[in-house]
């Protein structure tokens, strides 16, 4: 009996479903009654986040093509930062802050749904690459002995998908509220003070971000 019941409420749900279908012109990502919809974007991203068990602030860019209001293809990166603080090991008895700091960018892919109405989502996926490095804090340099001043570097592979909660204020500008996850590959740093002992952990870059996107454009 169960099984009978379950079978009409599909049926009921995939009739309703239908004849909504029925009722508007079927469209495609890449077609739209022959026409296409062409638009683009440029943001600035300002992050929060934490890197190396620490708060960090990450400040981006990124750029991309507009397919048929529903799909963005295009570019973007962030420059990253943590706190800097005293570090707990021998290189630290000279009182000098150390922070970890980088950057990264690869090809976006953003799906976005609702485009047209005011308040509507967006999926954006950043794959690419970047680099980071540990060292004294700006304040901290020695001009004339930039080996001191400098620990480790190393590079890494990153995919970081996210959604976005998207604001239409005016026809060429959208405000969007982001959350997004940073995947990375292994970092592998160590100290150059001879023991070879590792920066902190090989996940270090991983993490969740949250900030605002301010996109201006022909969306």
């Amino acid at each position: 009996m169960k099984k009978i019941f379950l079978g009409i409420v599909i049926v009921l749900f995939c009739t309703g479903s239908f004849s909504q279908e029925n009722s508007q012109d079927f469209q495609t990502l890449f077609s739209n009654n022959g026409e296409r919809a062409n638009g683009g974007y440029g943001a600035i991203m300002l992050n929060y986040g934490e890197i190396n068990n620490r708060d960090a602030i990450l400040i981006g860019a990124r750029g991309a093509w507009l397919i048929n209001h529903s799909f963005g293809l295009g570019l973007g990166g962030y420059g990253f930062m943590n706190d800097p603080i005293l570090d707990n090991t021998p290189i630290g008895n000279d009182n000098s802050k150390y922070q970890t700091a980088g950057g990264y960018g690869g090809i976006l892919l953003e799906p976005i749904i609702g485009a047209k109405k005011p308040i509507h989502h967006s999926f954006p996926i950043l794959i690419g690459a970047g680099g980071v490095a540990y060292s004294k804090h700006w304040e901290n340099y020695d001009s004339e002995d930039y080996q001191n001043d400098y620990e480790d570097s190393d590079a890494f592979f990153v995919v970081e998908p996210g959604i976005e909660l998207e604001f239409n204020m005016v026809k060429f500008f959208r405000l969007a509220l982001s959350t997004s996850y940073r995947f990375t590959s292994d970092i592998n740093m160590n100290y150059n003070d001879g023991t070879g002992e590792r920066i902190g952990s090989q996940d270090m870059l991983r993490g969740w971000n949250f900030g605002i996107v301010m996109k201006f454009g022909k969306f």
